[in-house]
């Protein structure tokens, strides 16, 4: 009877997980909706989970290029520039994995379903920010990258 009950509940708890986990994403008939300049300020592991600062813009062109833009946050540098090639395909955006290479990755726009996401700011406090049509996320392969126009 207890090897029942047990049974039971750890299938319930990965059934609730299951439902819990699945995003909805949002499929790109091509690249418009893209063509602006974005201000990456957070990245995470994971959808619902805490994210980290960051200050990055993205820019992303009609000829299929990237320019990335970031600031090294310890001022040794100041800031670069860097152009990757993206394209949309399959309702995705396949952008280059590094610049140069012929690998890409994958990244799905995500619909935010009236999202928050909570960041752990550099001077460590928290903040709580709502989800907005002026924002995007992006699901690649290992984070989720939060924009905002």
């Amino acid at each position: 009877m207890k090897k029942i009950i047990k049974t039971l509940l750890l299938t319930t708890a990965f059934l609730a997980f299951s439902a819990h986990a699945k995003e909805e994403t949002i499929e790109l008939k091509d690249n418009a909706p893209l063509l602006h300049k974005w201000k990456l300020f957070a990245e995470s592991m994971s959808l619902r989970k805490q994210g980290t600062e960051v200050n990055i813009s993205w820019e992303f062109k009609k000829d299929g290029t990237l320019l990335t833009k970031a600031t090294d946050s310890r001022a040794r540098t100041g800031a670069m520039t860097i152009p990757v090639k993206y394209h949309v395909e399959d309702g995705k955006i396949q952008k280059q994995f590094k610049p140069g290479s012929d690998k890409y990755e994958t990244c799905a726009v995500v619909d935010p379903q009236g999202e928050h996401l909570k960041i752990l700011t550099r001077s460590g406090k928290k903040l709580k920010i709502k989800i907005e049509d002026k924002h995007m996320i992006l699901h690649c392969k290992y984070l989720y990258y939060y924009l905002e126009k």
